[in-house]
């Protein structure tokens, strides 16, 4: 495929996440990647800040999935996605039980959080990294509404508790950033770490898995 700018195709695309949300975020802008779970255990990943811990994991993420794939040519491309909620200077991830997701509700409904996006792009022997930060405006839910929403089970296994494109979206009151990064990938900024490595963004529509 000849691509323009002097930006060349991508040959292969493989994506280090198990997260489903991600996956269809990226079908729906014409992309549809590889899919390797990289078995990171996020619990023990510490970082100073809460955007550098979704650096961290993004990065440990694709670097375990490398390792299994080996040689890896600079023309292929290997991304790395983790998300955390930041409130009051802390990350939230997954909750994994109901009584946690409770509590969390329970502290952040009517009020705002930033949801971090980390990204990290390897193509050959080079690596892009960046971190995508989305402000979200939470509705003050009542306890009833909590406990509904906790027992469909959906914030139990998704960062900060809520989802922007599943039940969850009706208790989000408004944005600031880019809304694809609420969902767990920031496709412009994933455009731009490409551009960054000398790949081109729409030569990605033509791959399958």
């Amino acid at each position: 495929m000849a691509v323009s700018d002097g930006l060349r195709p991508v040959s292969r695309l493989v994506l280090a996440s198990q997260s489903p949300a991600r996956l269809a975020t990226l079908r729906s802008a014409g992309v549809h990647p590889e899919v390797l779970v990289s078995g990171v255990d996020e619990d023990g990943v510490v970082a100073d800040s809460p955007a550098a811990l979704a650096a961290r994991l993004a990065e440990l993420k694709a670097t375990a999935v490398l390792e299994r794939l080996g040689d890896w040519p600079d023309d292929a491309v290997l991304v790395g996605c983790d998300s955390v909620l930041e409130i009051d200077r802390v990350a939230y991830g997954k909750p994994g039980d109901a009584d946690v997701a409770r509590e969390r509700w329970r502290s952040m409904r009517g009020r705002s959080g930033v949801l971090h996006t980390g990204h990290h792009v390897l193509a050959g022997t080079s690596a892009r990294s960046a971190t995508a930060s989305t402000t979200v405006h939470f509705a003050d839910l009542g306890d009833a509404e909590i406990d509904a929403y906790v027992a469909t089970g959906e914030p139990l296994q998704v960062a900060g508790a809520f989802t922007l494109d599943g039940l969850g979206g009706a208790f989000v009151t408004g944005i600031e950033g880019d809304p694809h990064n609420v969902v767990g990938i920031s496709v412009p900024l994933l455009r731009e770490l490409l551009a960054d490595l000398g790949l081109s963004w729409t030569s990605l529509w033509s791959l399958r898995p």
